[in-house]
């Protein structure tokens, strides 16, 4: 027997020591005592939000933006007319954003505060749009 074994020989046989005082800790606790340390908090969120893509805001030429103002003239000559639009919407923790479209009646083309409301209160910044579609159009565009 080395020497290092026979340094424990005294409580190697010792029965396993149970509190009096404390009740028994369960195995899951005991377990989440060993559990991995995150010591970058929010590093892994991080990291998720920095490689999430965003498109860049497509810039309209000036013919594309007299088209746009063309169809909002026979938009607005309407009454509640159908309109799907598609517009860009900013993103809120970096540059650029996303496309999206929103179909429903034109409610209003509110001049004042420069957007389009569509019916269930959708409102959208004429600086966004980027395209609309309506059977008014029919063939023009």
């Amino acid at each position: 027997m080395t020497d290092d074994e026979r340094r424990y020989d005294d409580i190697i046989n010792l029965p396993h020591h149970v509190s009096a005082t404390r009740p028994h800790m369960p195995l899951a606790d005991r377990a989440a005592q060993f559990s991995a340390f995150a010591a970058l908090t929010g590093h892994g969120a991080a990291i998720t939000e920095t490689a999430r893509l965003t498109d860049r805001k497509i810039e309209l030429d000036e013919y594309e933006k007299a088209v746009l103002d063309m169809k909002q003239q026979i938009l607005k000559a309407a009454d509640a007319p159908e309109v799907s639009v598609t517009y860009f919407v900013p993103d809120e923790k970096k540059s650029g954003g996303r496309y999206a479209t929103a179909k429903g009646r034109l409610e209003k083309i509110d001049e004042y505060g420069r957007s389009l409301v569509l019916s269930g209160g959708v409102r959208i910044p004429f600086d966004d749009v980027f395209d609309m579609e309506s059977e008014l159009f029919g063939n023009l565009f």
